[in-house]
């Protein structure tokens, strides 16, 4: 099946912060015995912030257990009505099963103000502890003695919705669908709740992880900060996460060494910070966090300027694989042209995207671009009567398939049509609207749920490029690879992205050291040929950083200049790493 070996993939790559594991408390009776250390007698306000997704009754129920405060205020009893809420956001959210308008709302619209106005008139009455929690507690309280946040990952929030296990911010929705939980939640509730988490950051005492329902682990404010900073100043990685899919592979199962049981992994989330978490270290002890806190935080060094007063606190750049060896196709789709997903979505930058092969097996193919001289009526028919199951689309007859092998690189400019073919092991190098994908045919099959995943047939017709056919994109969009450089054991080499992208892509073969620079932007590499290399700085900036193959690293643009050579077993054989940045000159 592969032509690579199993890799060491790191699957739980860490942040040290702290050799001390005394820095963290783990477990509710020694967080309880932290923060009776720090209340005082009188009256103490203990405000307990949390994102959405988090048990929050478990969470109070514990620590009135172990504090016994002499009033409890709850955020949530401040909110709206349900259909108050629903109302207020319908037009964004509309009907579409996965697409909105990205919500601009701040949580202050989901509460009533004559509620919020009761709950802090008993607070200016209470005279010893009061316990302030839930989503929204900032608010309620205003002013506190001692503030707590609650955090968690967003997969884990996923894993939630998938078991019914939470509802919507300000909804009694657990017993609907995960995706249509997952969809409010991406544009709805993370955004609002992310508003009031950036200002939060620095200014929480501590931060609670609550990732791990029976093990609740707790760090300072200021330990936090220290993480985040240490991340910002030294390559690092965010933890990967893997998901089943109706074209999934096994690839990724045997290189990445995952559960064998599993029927197939389709996705791996392996550098999209705005999904994936960073661990923080402190001796044995790992605290997880949502790695968007580090972009919120260390923007400017984190992105570098540049790129930040172009993205503001975003990280604009994705990695992910797609594994289909032995698996099937990926649905065959399109992506919103810029004005298009601005206008219909509220989105500022659309996904371009790539394909880089890590590895391919018999019959790998891509699909891109539309044939010469197609008949574009007759296709637009044909989508639509597949759409309605009177027939089985024939991709063959209208769009180009193209041998794929190992190390090919094919470049998706938005309104390409595309999908990866059955036996492909993509690594996807895309801007991070990653959720935008419109798709026309999923070749007749059901999702992993039994049921017919969405099509998006009209928004897709609106974004074709319909003269992106066989010519142009051979021309364009097919290992348009160019030398760029070459030193002592090195040479670099242009391998993308196309003239409308903003992402820029360069290849490093190598035996021996290459010398590399941010250039003040932040670089996002994969380690795709070899089995281990080691990052350094040359003016011992970091200490040295070592990545396995297929692993994939974020270089904060403040490290300016690195190195990276073939360490272990590795060391006098060929290795290649793939970096992307984003472009900054003309």
């Amino acid at each position: 099946m592969s032509t690579v070996k199993r890799s060491s993939y790191d699957k739980q790559p860490v942040v040290t912060v702290s050799g001390n594991a005394n820095h963290c408390d783990v477990g509710w009776q020694a967080i309880a015995q932290r923060l009776s250390a720090n209340i005082r007698p009188g009256r103490f306000v203990l405000c307990v912030e949390s994102y959405p997704g988090c048990f929050e009754k478990e969470i109070e129920r514990e620590l009135v257990r172990a504090l016994n405060p002499a009033l409890v205020v709850r955020a949530g009893d401040s909110y709206l009505p349900e259909n108050a809420i629903r109302s207020l956001c319908a037009r964004d959210l509309g009907d579409d099963p996965v697409f909105a308008f990205m919500g601009k709302y701040e949580l202050s619209e989901f509460m009533d103000e004559r509620e919020v106005a009761k709950r802090r008139l008993s607070l200016s009455e209470a005279g010893s502890l009061v316990l302030v929690i839930g989503t929204g507690a900032t608010l309620v309280a205003e002013t506190w003695d001692l503030l707590v946040y609650c955090d968690m990952a967003r997969w884990e929030i996923q894993q939630r919705q998938r078991a019914g296990e939470i509802a919507n911010l300000g909804l009694q929705n657990c017993a609907e669908r995960a995706s249509l939980k997952y969809k409010r939640a991406y544009f709805l509730d993370w955004r609002v709740a992310d508003r009031l988490k950036k200002p939060l950051l620095p200014r929480i005492d501590f931060l609670l992880d609550t990732n791990q329902r029976d093990t609740p682990k707790m760090i300072r404010g200021k330990d936090l900060l220290q993480g985040l900073w240490n991340a910002a100043h030294q390559p690092f990685r965010v933890v990967p996460f893997f998901d089943p899919g109706p074209w999934g592979g096994q690839w990724m199962k045997e290189i990445c060494d995952l559960p064998r049981d599993a029927e197939n992994y389709a996705w791996c989330f392996d550098c999209v910070p705005e999904e994936n978490s960073l661990l923080l270290g402190f001796g044995e002890v790992r605290v997880e966090i949502p790695s968007i806190n580090l972009v919120f935080h260390h923007p400017r060094q984190l992105l570098g300027d540049a790129v930040h007063g172009r993205f503001g606190t975003e990280f604009p750049i994705r990695f992910d694989f797609l594994d289909t060896m032995d698996g099937g196709n990926l649905s065959f789709q399109v992506h919103p042209l810029t004005e298009y997903i601005h206008e219909q979505f509220g989105m500022a930058y659309t996904q371009d995207e790539s394909y880089y092969l890590l590895d391919a097996g018999q019959g790998g193919c891509v699909y891109l671009g539309l044939k010469e001289n197609i008949n574009r009526r007759q296709m637009t028919s044909d989508l639509r009567a597949a759409q309605e199951g009177g027939i089985d689309f024939d991709a063959d007859k209208y769009v180009n398939r193209f041998p794929a092998k190992r190390h090919d690189h094919f470049l998706i400019p938005a309104g390409t049509p595309h999908c990866s073919g059955k036996n492909s092991m993509v690594l996807e190098i895309s801007a991070t609207p990653y959720i935008f994908t419109f798709k026309m045919w999923d070749w007749g099959r059901m999702g992993m749920d039994g049921s017919p995943r969405p099509i998006h047939l009209e928004h897709a017709l609106r974004n074709i490029q319909w003269d992106r056919t066989t010519e142009w994109v051979e021309e364009n969009l097919i290992n348009a690879i160019e030398p760029v450089g070459e030193g002592d054991g090195w040479r670099e080499e242009h391998t993308g992205l196309h003239e409308r992208e903003f992402i820029e892509t360069r290849r490093h073969w190598f035996t021996a050291k290459v010398p590399h620079s941010t250039e003040g932007g932040v670089n996002v590499l994969n380690l795709c040929e070899g089995d281990e290399v080691v990052v350094e700085s040359p003016s011992k900036q970091f200490a040295p950083f070592v990545v396995h193959y297929a692993e994939t690293f974020i270089v904060p643009a403040t490290v300016g200049d690195y190195t990276i050579h073939p360490h272990g077993p590795s060391e006098g054989k060929r290795c290649a790493t793939i970096k992307a940045f984003v472009r900054t000159k003309a």
